[in-house]
């Protein structure tokens, strides 16, 4: 069976714990790889080869290091069905959604080829007699990204593409679930010439996180997961002296006027509730319609559109979407379905008990529907993660509004109207962090910045963009004089001293 080691110093180094964890194939439910779960001393080891390297790789200007993401993007492009392939096999998302997956990440590679100009400080020339004042971005030295197993390709990118364009090294410890399409990442960029020891990737559970957030010379971390083990993750590292960049859940709301183009609403909704299986944490797995009309109306509409999605095998190029990732997170998408029975919800779509011919063992729940969903439920307020849709009914627009504000979550946010007014208070006063008006899933560009409020984000910073660049750099500021020759008579701007 295949062995997924780590990636160290520009080569595959195999475990040393004795330890590994399952790598399924979530279409047939089956285990089709072991992947290597490291130790304290593993990640050390990683963090010398990286501190080495990070030296001559930040010594280079920013130009060179550009040019290592341009030739990772041609590499990346070159390799995208290969990857996706390879990515659907261990998540079980249909290939277009790896393909997807993949091409967001690339984005973000993207916009690290144009470093050189964001690395740009500031300059004041005269600030007094004689005096210049300039400031310069410089790198962290050796930074980390702990990633998760619903987007196993775009954010290790999200993550490390900035992080290498602005001369930093990188530890990656990706999920173990699927830990695949990361190694052939790091893979890329050595191809791409990076050179070795600037990324290395360390597999592994628990143990490796605590490493990273412990190692004296790991200076900044990104994370992305569930919102307990982003607040467990953020407040390690913080109080380690860390800089620190934690991305939780999401329990995203859309809401649904009465003049919004239902045809058009619904279809976005099926796509960005069910698509991924729902894997996503910028998923849509709640609607908010205002006014009952609306409510009937577009409960009728969900449901005939929920019934006719095709649920399949991650290739079949038919299929809306495939298996989810594990029978654990399966078994605990089916224990919220029945939460939400038992709190008396009214399940008007039931996707337990699908079964796939021919693939009878594989990870597949059909659409669940839930509608008459209230606020004080624990199934609406808990982050499902899977294709479960649920039906909250508003009778105002502050009513609706009030609902994702008031929430834990505030990750994103979606209104669907034709009115431009509603959309403006709706946009400015919400409690969210990403708002999408008439788009279902409101995932900024590359050169903007991801990032929730509340229990969706911890930390100052968001990911990739100018916080990207912010994130992985500390400014200098410089404040010079060059005398013209003899005793300086100028004192005007020195900083008064008790005598």
């Amino acid at each position: 069976m295949r062995t997924i080691s780590h990636f160290i110093g520009g080569k595959t180094v195999a475990g040393t714990s004795g330890r590994q964890g399952d790598v399924f194939d979530p279409n047939i439910g089956k285990v089709q790889a072991r992947v290597d779960l490291g130790t304290v001393e593993e990640l050390n080891h990683a963090v010398a080869v990286a501190k080495a390297a990070q030296v001559g790789w930040a010594a280079l200007n920013p130009q060179r290091r550009a040019r290592v993401m341009f030739e990772l993007k041609r590499l990346i492009e070159r390799d995208m069905d290969k990857l996706a392939h390879l990515l659907s096999s261990e998540h079980g998302k249909v290939i277009s959604d790896a393909k997807g997956d993949i091409q967001r990440g690339l984005e973000v590679v993207e916009f690290a080829c144009g470093i050189p100009h964001l690395l740009k400080g500031e300059y004041t020339e005269g600030a007094g007699p004689g005096i210049d004042v300039y400031s310069m971005r410089q790198p962290l030295g050796v930074v980390a990204g702990i990633t998760p197993f619903n987007f196993p390709a775009m954010i290790p990118m999200w993550m490390f593409a900035p992080a290498l364009a602005c001369g930093n090294a990188f530890i990656l410890k990706p999920s173990e679930r699927d830990p695949s399409v990361p190694v052939a990442l790091a893979e890329l960029l050595l191809e791409a010439g990076l050179p070795e020891g600037v990324l290395n990737v360390v597999h592994g559970d628990k143990t490796v996180v605590d490493a990273i957030l412990d190692h004296p010379d790991i200076r900044a971390v990104s994370f992305v997961g569930s919102s307990d083990i982003a607040n467990y993750v953020y407040a390690k590292g913080a109080q380690n002296g860390k800089r620190m960049q934690c991305m939780g859940g999401a329990k995203n709301h859309g809401i649904i006027l009465p003049d919004a183009d239902l045809d058009q609403a619904v279809a976005d909704i099926m796509g960005a509730a069910y698509g991924s299986a729902g894997e996503r944490c910028m998923a849509l797995p709640v609607v908010v319609p205002v006014g009952e009309a609306t409510a009937e109306a577009l409960r009728e509409r969900l449901i005939a559109a929920a019934e006719s999605l095709r649920v399949g095998v991650s290739t079949d190029p038919e299929a809306h979407y495939g298996p989810v990732v594990g029978a654990a997170h399966k078994a605990r998408i089916e224990q919220y379905i029945q939460m939400g029975v038992d709190e008396g919800a009214e399940l008007v779509l039931d996707g337990r008990g699908f079964k796939l011919q021919a693939h009878e063992d594989g990870f597949f729940l059909a659409p669940s529907l839930f509608d008459h969903v209230t606020a004080d439920m624990k199934s609406y307020q808990d982050e499902i993660f899977g294709p479960v849709l649920q039906i909250v009914r508003a009778q105002t627009l502050e009513e609706a509004i009030s609902l994702p504000s008031k929430h834990p979550y505030g990750n994103g946010v979606a209104i669907f109207t034709r009115n431009g007014d509603a959309a403006r208070e709706f946009a400015s006063t919400v409690e969210v962090g990403m708002v999408g008006i008439n788009v279902p899933i409101p995932v900024p560009v590359a050169y903007h910045s991801f990032g929730g409020w509340k229990r969706s984000g911890f930390g100052d910073l968001n990911q990739y963009g100018m916080d990207g660049v912010r994130f992985y750099t500390r400014t200098k500021t410089v404040t010079q004089k060059w005398p013209k020759g003899g005793p300086v008579v100028d004192q005007s701007f020195v900083i008064p001293t008790m005598k």
